[in-house]
């Protein structure tokens, strides 16, 4: 297959994705619908290699997670995240709600190594899942190595839809109120966006605007991203901390000293590319997904990920009450963790676009919905699942 008809055919299943996810006004989100035809793909006719014969690589797509992860640390400030304690908590309660469930229940089902593989990819993403598999592969259990692959990669099978059907139910309970006069529009934020912007690339306040090329806004974050991963690679000989949760931390601590400035990804022309090869490596994991091995892991991936969302559901549900968060928003908010970004962005926006064509109302969402589940999503994904699988994997 050329590069050419490799690039043609993951583009159209991404685009495929985005038609169905705007025909059913997102009750059906496109990652869920690629998921299913790439996976189609690779059970018929796709080359194993298809996604890096297309020209997105491994070292192609772990470059644009360090952009992504950077990036997105410069829309988050430490006030922002100090407003989002109440997201940070549930995010957390749903996490807790997983291992709570799937010890108490999972153990009696299946041995205790295969709970302790399943937590960490069901938590979190790709890192925690490599860790997984790596972990078992070499304690010499083979086919719970490549269970922690599957879990990860089929885990938003379930989350997919659900996040769509309780986000639409938020989005029509807010767009209702904000109609009614019941809910006020974020103009705050937008009033210390506009400061911020005011204040952005402090370091950089004498350089005249046209040398901040897109280049210097690349060069930029792949700085940061550097010193995230020499940081990890400085601690490595005393904790093994994740280089991308040290991207979104130097991303936030880069933005409030003035060395980035917000969107710098978005600014510098990259964010959608960015997110068409990190979307194309996510899916790439299908591959190793055959249908003797599903099969044979069938019984405990539908296990262990029902028993994960019922957890979620009710610790989420508890702490909503308690904190006064709608059980919607509150269930959205842990199932992030089950695919985490760019999927809880993207998922996020449909929904928003399909509830309404009106901008100001689009933007009352945004401000409303957006930021509790992109932080969710960090919480859960990016840094609470590489903790697990560092610790869980010792137990192998």
């Amino acid at each position: 297959m050329s590069q050419m008809l490799a690039l043609v055919l993951v583009v159209a299943i991404l685009f495929i994705g985005d038609l169905v996810a705007v025909r059913t006004k997102a009750w059906i989100p496109s990652v869920f619908v690629s998921a299913v035809l790439f996976l189609l793909g690779y059970w018929t006719f796709f080359p194993q290699d298809i996604v890096a014969l297309a020209g997105v690589p491994p070292t192609v797509a772990v470059m644009l997670i360090y952009l992504l992860i950077t990036n997105m640390g410069t829309l988050l400030s430490v006030q922002e995240l100090a407003k989002q304690w109440k997201t940070i908590l549930i995010s957390l309660a749903g996490i807790l709600g997983i291992i709570v469930i799937l010890f108490g229940f999972g153990t009696i089902l299946f041995d205790v190594q295969t709970v302790l593989v399943a937590i960490p990819p069901l938590v979190g993403g790709i890192v925690s899942a490599l860790i997984m598999s790596e972990g078992a592969a070499e304690a010499g259990l083979t086919m719970l190595s490549v269970f922690a692959i599957v879990i990860y990669v089929m885990q938003g099978f379930a989350g997919y839809p659900l996040t769509a059907f309780v986000l639409k139910k938020e989005g029509k309970t807010l767009l209702s109120k904000y109609r009614n006069g019941e809910l006020e529009k974020k103009t705050e934020d937008t009033e210390k966006e506009g400061v911020s912007k005011e204040q952005e690339l402090k370091l950089f306040s004498k350089m005249p605007k046209k040398y901040n090329t897109d280049y210097f806004k690349y060069l930029r974050l792949a700085i940061v991203g550097y010193l995230a991963y020499l940081t990890s690679e400085l601690l490595a000989p005393f904790v093994a901390v994740s280089p991308f949760v040290l991207c979104l931390v130097f991303g936030v601590i880069a933005t409030s000293v003035g060395f980035l400035e917000r969107n710098s990804l978005q600014r510098a022309n990259g964010f959608g590319f960015a997110i068409l090869g990190l979307m194309l490596f996510v899916f790439d994991g299908l591959k190793v997904a055959t249908p003797d091995m599903m099969l044979g892991i069938l019984y405990p991936l539908v296990v262990c990920i029902g028993f994960g969302v019922i957890g979620m559901y009710i610790f989420s549900f508890i702490m909503g009450k308690v904190l006064k968060v709608s059980k919607e928003m509150a269930f959205a908010v842990s199932l992030t963790a089950l695919y985490g970004f760019p999927a809880d962005y993207i998922i996020t926006v449909e929904v928003i676009n399909a509830l309404t064509e009106d901008e100001e109302e689009r933007e009352v969402l945004t401000s409303h919905m957006l930021p509790p589940m992109l932080v969710g999503g960090f919480i859960s994904v990016t840094i609470v699942s590489v903790i697990l699988a560092g610790t869980f994997v010792a137990f192998l």
